[in-house]
């Protein structure tokens, strides 16, 4: 277990854990909570090693093998599949004993690493190393791609996919879900909830953090608190203990009444929409926890827009994508759809579907392809954008940046423009005294998350555009930007991976997906269905394509009997009579449909004789190659039993060294598997 003493912790000066006491047993899921600043990632580093305690006692047992995210970008131009599979730390290890032992022709060392291997799931290990890939949300057709070929965040997924190939006791995850999208978090979850092992994670997002923890930690105050429960659980608890201080609640009194009128509003509003009915639930939510969200240090709010234009936008036979080289690459096709003034509106879909795509085009930061997008008389948009820079400017400071809005949006934004009036405003959103002059480029990503909101609250937009609002946004201000999007009279378009964000915000959801933008009946428990299904739909057609619709499409094509009617052939109007002619004419027929008929079974014919000759040596090789690969793996098997027995260490070592080439031909014959399969495919095809 994991014990933590009267543990002081610093940072510079300033005091993050104060003589913190707290028990984590082997096999809890723990989930690490606490404002931004209040210590979390410095709890992590003496988790994993990296720092020390500077009071008190720390105790973790010695031989648990720790599995977490490296936080460097990975360059390598190393496949994909490779770079994930080095993750197996102990794998990568029995491999160089194995090197240092056959160079050296230590036998007996080479029949233990054989064995070790075999415990270690070594056969089995670059398909799991896969699977994590996939699970991620990768193609198959990405699975051999270089490393530095994918962008960023695609790198970063690579890195958590190497992290859980690591076999581990304890798994440290810091902010795991930043860089996934919906569908990719919620094989997260489910591959968590299956981890044996104990789990330390830091997140932000509440609905991740109830699937898979039951055990809370939350930092406040220099003191930590252990809470036995997820997220959910602990807010209660807290704001059960934050009631019995009877002081601070009475000074909570006017925001929890403001709180109150806004829930009591919009639960009166909603209707009978299973989407609505999640946004009841997660109203109901912030009515018990009212106390909690009251003491929140930073709330703000959307002004009233100027105007509401209705509808907001008609979209009409519309293509979007970009442009390569000058070619049009369209991703979403016949696109024909309106937003009309207050809407709230969850866009849904898999990673690179055209999510992104299709709100930077409404944000007019994209040109459209086709058709048209026709505005409103007075839209005014405020646009989020998912990576923050492409709002900002790396070198410039908050000051500078909300003196060129002001002077972009002239008089006519009937703001106060004045240096001291917007130096105030900042403050409103925590910026305060030198912060107003440091760069956006040292700012972390909640800040220049914060920055951008006060950009698009000081426009009065009538229209909210924001592609992952949250990435880097504590659990306080989500829930301050949750409460203002409900205030907003405006409209909300919103691509997130927060569900407790969608649930709370959104009345409808339109999913994104094979080329179209289609309305999605359900709510976000029935997309979670839709997407584990889909991803293990995925799953299974990338395992067995090549065995399941190669040869199954050839037999059938070659072993099928000729049909007594070739009816496509016939007008349907005919088909009647011409089967009873052909039933009761023992002759050949005179009707020209019929004899056409029979020209063509033979036609037919002559082509299958042709497919089976053609096919005939490929099937062969291919029936020789499955018995082979059989043989084989009877051979390893008895070889393995074998290294487990008394025997000589000359015998060991060549069992090894069988071993060793019997895997090498099973990769040879499987190279070839697939190319025969491919062919007789392509047969059956033409």
């Amino acid at each position: 277990m994991i014990n933590l003493k009267n543990v002081t912790l610093r940072r510079g000066t300033k005091v993050l854990l104060d003589k913190a006491s707290v028990t984590l047993n082997p096999g809890e899921k723990v989930g690490l909570v606490g404002r931004n600043g209040a210590g979390k990632s410095t709890l992590f580093a003496l988790f994993n090693g990296t720092l020390t305690e500077d009071g008190g006692d720390f105790e973790m047992p010695r031989q648990w093998r720790m599995g977490q995210v490296a936080q460097n970008m990975p360059e390598t131009d190393q496949p994909a599949s490779d770079f994930v599979l080095e993750g197996d730390t102990r794998l990568a290890e029995l491999r160089q004993r194995l090197v240092a032992a056959e160079a050296s022709g230590d036998g007996m060392e080479m029949a233990h690493v054989y064995t070790d291997l075999a415990d270690a799931g070594y056969h089995d290990a670059l398909p799991r190393a896969e699977a994590l890939i996939l699970g991620l949300g990768f193609r198959v057709d990405e699975l051999n791609n270089p490393v530095n070929s994918f962008s960023g965040g695609w790198r970063m997924r690579l890195q958590l996919a190497r992290a859980l190939m690591c076999p581990s006791d304890i798994l440290l995850l810091d902010e795991p879900t930043n860089h996934l999208d919906l569908d990719a978090l919620v094989w997260l979850e489910a591959w968590l909830q299956r981890y044996t092992g104990t789990m330390i994670v830091i997140s932000h997002d509440r609905e991740f953090l109830d699937a898979v923890t039951n055990v809370t930690l939350h930092i406040d105050h220099a003191k930590l608190m252990r809470y036995g429960s997820n997220y959910s659980g602990f807010e209660i608890l807290r704001a059960q203990q934050m009631e019995l201080q009877q002081a601070s609640f009475a000074k909570q009194q006017d925001k929890i009444a403001h709180l109150q009128k806004f829930i009591n509003r919009f639960k009166a509003q909603a209707s009978k929409a299973k989407q609505a009915q999640s946004r009841v639930k997660a109203l109901e939510r912030m009515e018990k926890v009212a106390p909690l969200l009251a003491d929140a240090e930073f709330t703000f709010g959307f002004k009233e827009p100027n105007n509401l234009p209705n509808p907001m936008l008609a979209i009409s036979d519309a293509s979007f994508g970009y442009t390569v080289d000058d070619e049009p690459k369209a991703i979403l096709h016949d696109v024909s759809k309106s937003v009309l003034a207050g809407q709230r509106i969850g866009i849904l879909g898999a990673n690179g579907q055209g999510k992104s795509t299709l709100v930077k085009t409404i944000a007019r930061t994209m040109p459209l392809l086709a058709g048209t997008l026709t505005e409103g008389k007075g839209l005014n948009i405020g646009y989020f954008a998912q990576q923050e820079l492409d709002v900002l400017h790396p070198n410039d400071n908050p000051l500078e940046h909300m003196i060129r809005l002001a002077k972009e949006l002239g008089p006519g934004s009937g703001e106060p423009s004045r240096e001291q009036d917007l130096r105030n405003y900042l403050g409103t959103f925590n910026f305060s005294g030198d912060m107003v002059k440091q760069t956006v480029g040292s700012m972390s990503g909640g800040e220049k998350a914060r920055l951008v909101l006060a950009m698009i609250v000081w426009q009065r937009p009538n229209l909210l555009l924001l592609d992952e609002p949250t990435n880097h946004l504590d659990l306080a201000t989500r829930e301050a930007l949750s409460m203002a999007l409900n205030e907003f009279e405006g409209t909300v378009m919103l691509v997130s991976h927060d569900r407790a964000l969608l649930r709370a915000v959104c009345d409808e959801f339109w999913m994104v997906g094979r080329g179209k933008v289609e309305p999605f009946d359900g709510d976000l428990d029935d997309y979670q269905k839709y997407l584990l299904e889909e991803s293990k739909r995925l799953r299974e057609v990338a395992k067995n394509t090549a065995r399941d619709a190669a040869v199954p499409s050839v037999s059938a094509v070659t072993q099928a009997p000729a049909p007594a009617v070739d009816t496509p052939s016939v007008p349907a109007r005919n088909t009647t009579a011409s089967t009873t002619i052909a039933t009761n004419t023992s002759k050949t027929p005179a009707n020209p449909a019929v004899a056409s008929s029979a020209e063509q079974r033979k036609i037919e014919a002559q082509k299958r004789q042709q497919l089976a000759t053609q096919t005939r040596p490929l099937k062969k090789e291919l029936e020789q190659n499955e018995q082979r690969m059989a043989s084989i793996e009877a051979e390893k098997t008895s070889l393995e039993a074998l290294l487990t027995t008394s025997i000589s260490p000359a015998d060991m070592a060549n069992a090894g060294r069988r071993l060793k080439a019997l895997a090498d031909e099973v990769s040879a014959l499987e190279e070839r598997w697939l190319e025969l399969t491919s062919k007789l495919e392509e047969a059956a095809a033409a």
